[in-house]
């Protein structure tokens, strides 16, 4: 295409990126040099893996370190009419990695390019634009500075400063690779986020019975009615606690906020534990009740809570049946959020019961609903204090 030619000629003139990327003013140079560019960085949500960081893992090449697991790489691989083959298949790494870069100059004005670039500049210094053309160099260069110490996982964490991290976790992880870590004495704290949105999916009623008889093992409990499943979860929300988690993390298409009461609730469980078809207000139902335990749990313990709305999850069933969740078939939602999540927090303040809260909205039509995020100084200073 004609504008990818005058990209690559205008790359050719000047670095893409220079020590003032983004900054548009000498004010900002200001800030982000003197200030913020040495600041250590607090990370509360992210997947990063706890038995790679435990394990101290150096990856064999960039793919593995880039592209496995990055669903939003995934998104735009598919988007730019790769083969599955190439993105979560069994092709070689090499030829992954040549299918990736040969995506990104068309992921232009995506922040994923911008994204792209400044990992290869910051984290194994290479300036020059990542294409199909420029990938078999840069593979090459990127894999031998894999092999060494430095750039393990923790050696790649400690480059970018990384004081405190916080994973996601479901309640049935026994986090026995937090433990790991915390017995490691590593300077970057490590800290599980409890993360129950499996518990609350009756809409795929197979694998919430699953969930079930799993919690069961965890918990090491017999779960036969309402009561018991919410006791099972509290066991593992205390276990969460007792394992130094301070965060606790929902991924919602929207906040439920639905009346409710203990009869009807204790009705649909059992409904939902037999494999019985519930309707959409019994869904939602249940989930709003399991939404306001949690909270008022997470206002008990201290913890942040996090709330992820705004997101179509899971489009394609087909693959979510072949790969699993989170593998890039989420959407934007079109979901109105406001009037739910005011009464959903309301209900929590009505009762003393709001805890701290951090709100992502992931539709960008509805950012004004973000102003919340300012909130996450709080979380900062919570896990800093831990």
């Amino acid at each position: 295409m004609q504008w990818l030619a005058l990209l690559e000629i205008n790359e050719s003139m000047k670095p893409f990126l220079d020590d003032h990327f983004l900054l548009n003013s000498k004010t900002a140079e200001r800030l982000y040099h003197e200030f913020a560019k040495t600041a250590p960085i607090i990370d509360y949500h992210n997947h990063l893996s706890p038995a790679l960081i435990a394990a101290d893992h150096r990856f064999e090449n960039p793919t593995q370190a880039w592209l496995n697991g990055d669903h939003y790489k995934w998104r735009a691989m598919r988007a730019n009419g790769v083969d599955e083959s190439l993105i979560t298949g069994n092709r070689p790494d090499a030829d992954k990695f040549h299918a990736w870069a040969s995506t990104v100059p068309y992921t232009l004005r995506n922040p994923l390019y911008h994204w792209t670039h400044l990992e290869l500049r910051r984290y194994f210094g290479i300036t020059e634009v990542l294409n199909g053309t420029t990938a078999p160099k840069l593979y090459e260069q990127a894999t031998a500075m894999l092999q060494s110490k430095a750039n393990s996982v923790k050696g790649l964490l400690e480059k970018m400063n990384v004081r405190v991290l916080c994973t996601t976790d479901d309640p049935l992880d026994d986090l026995a690779f937090h433990q790991q870590i915390r017995s490691q004495n590593w300077k970057v704290k490590v800290f599980p986020a409890f993360r129950p949105d499996k518990a609350m999916n009756v809409d795929d009623l197979p694998s919430f019975r699953q969930y079930v008889d799993s919690l069961e093992k965890s918990a090491d409990v017999s779960i036969g009615s309402w009561n018991d499943y919410l006791d099972a979860l509290k066991k593992r929300h205390d276990y969460f606690a007792a394992n130094d988690c301070v965060v606790s993390d929902h991924g919602l298409e929207e906040l439920y906020a639905e009346d409710y009461s203990q009869t009807e609730i204790e009705a649909i469980f059992n409904k939902a534990r037999n494999g019985s078809t519930l309707s959409l207000t019994e869904r939602l139902k249940f989930k709003s009740a399991l939404l306001v335990s949690f909270a008022e749990w997470d206002w008990e313990k201290g913890f942040v809570q996090q709330y992820h709305l705004g997101a179509l999850r899971n489009n394609n069933s087909r693959m979510l049946k072949q790969l699993g969740p989170d593998t890039g078939w989420d959407s934007l939602g079109d979901l109105p959020q406001a009037r739910a999540l005011s009464r959903f927090l309301d209900r929590l303040d009505r009762n003393n019961t709001l805890a701290k809260t951090i709100l992502y909205n992931l539709n960008r039509s509805e950012e004004h609903t973000s102003e919340l995020q300012s909130l996450a100084y709080l979380v900062c200073r919570l896990l800093l204090e831990k």
